[in-house]
């Protein structure tokens, strides 16, 4: 039951994180990009600081320099681009298709993992990689004859999956630090304090270009509903999201969680046709089936893992360097 914790903690991660266009949708043509992630970031760290209280100062102090830069760059990749390109998409894209096409996340990250942390690939995870890459495509239309890439929408389908690259690059980065810090004395930082860090961090980054959209008049004129969905973006999209992120890529490989970030565009394909109203045709959900069989195939065998000690002192230490 044990070997299972990591993979449940991801699947809750990634299902939540798929959430996270449809409550943008709410309020992105209301206000400016940065205004949503900086709200959203101020009510996930009214819940988050109060929860750690002072053990978060204590634990900070442990956390070498470099272990800061490893963490800045999880702030940028995972909060600050992914929003920005997230929700500049939104205005020129569907939710649908802004929501399949972020399952280019769990091929981007394999190659990755492949690239940056050395894990070994074997058939059914190229096949995989293989299958998310022909569901996006068949999502978009490419795979069949007389169905052009839609032209209106190629700018905004474009930021979205910079959006992915950018969640791809975040999900390397956490590897990396859970491996190099399990070569050292020290241990993975708390899951709860590393969000409040990486929250905090994208929270400031995110507060300066906020200021130039008039944010104060903006946000008094919305109504309960864009408060609510700011609310859901702020604890269950950025708190518990990625609290269950940490908890779960402690204990798995990058491929794993390659495999379970299929989930994102499956929960945003489902609560957009549920939610919005939204159509989605057969060829996008075939597209959305078949990204979610190159999840379980990239995922499959790899499920239960954890490299073994000297794999992760033998990674820390070339990282390290």
């Amino acid at each position: 039951m044990k070997k299972w914790k990591g993979p449940v903690y991801l699947f809750f991660a990634f299902s939540l994180a798929g959430t996270s266009v449809i409550s943008a949708r709410f309020v992105s043509e209301k206000l400016g990009t940065f205004t949503i992630a900086s709200a959203s970031l101020f009510f996930a760290l009214l819940f988050l600081l109060p929860v750690c209280g002072k053990e978060l100062m204590e634990n900070l102090r442990k956390i070498s320099a470099k272990d800061y830069v490893l963490i800045l760059f999880q702030a940028i990749f995972g909060i600050f681009l992914f929003r920005m390109f997230l929700l500049y998409g939104l205005y020129f894209t569907s939710s649908v298709e802004a929501g399949v096409l972020t399952g280019a996340t769990p091929a981007v990250t394999a190659l990755l993992a492949m690239a940056l942390l050395k894990e070994p690939v074997n058939g059914k995870k190229l096949v995989g990689i293989i299958g998310t890459v022909g569901g996006i495509l068949m999502i978009q239309g490419l795979l069949s004859a007389g169905n052009g890439f839609s032209l209106k929408h190629f700018g905004g389908n474009m930021l979205v999956l910079c959006a992915a690259a950018s969640e791809s690059t975040f999900n390397i980065f956490s590897r990396i630090l859970v491996v190099k810090t399990a070569s050292s004395q020290k241990g993975p930082i708390n899951p709860l304090d590393q969000t409040a860090l990486v929250s905090t961090i994208a929270f400031i980054l995110c507060l300066i270009p906020a200021f130039f959209e008039d944010p104060v008049q903006r946000l008094c004129e919305i109504g309960l509903l864009e408060w609510l969905a700011l609310l859901w973006y702020g604890l269950f999209v950025t708190a518990l999201a990625f609290v269950f992120w940490y908890a779960g890529i402690k204990r798995c490989r990058a491929f794993t969680a390659a495999a379970f970030s299929g989930m994102m565009p499956f929960t945003s394909l489902l609560l957009s046709v549920i939610i919005l109203g939204e159509h989605a045709g057969r060829q996008q959900w075939l597209g959305g089936i078949l990204v979610i069989f190159g999840m379980v195939l990239i995922g499959t065998g790899d499920i239960s893992i954890r490299m073994t000690k000297a794999q992760e002192l033998k990674n820390g230490e070339e990282m390290a360097k």
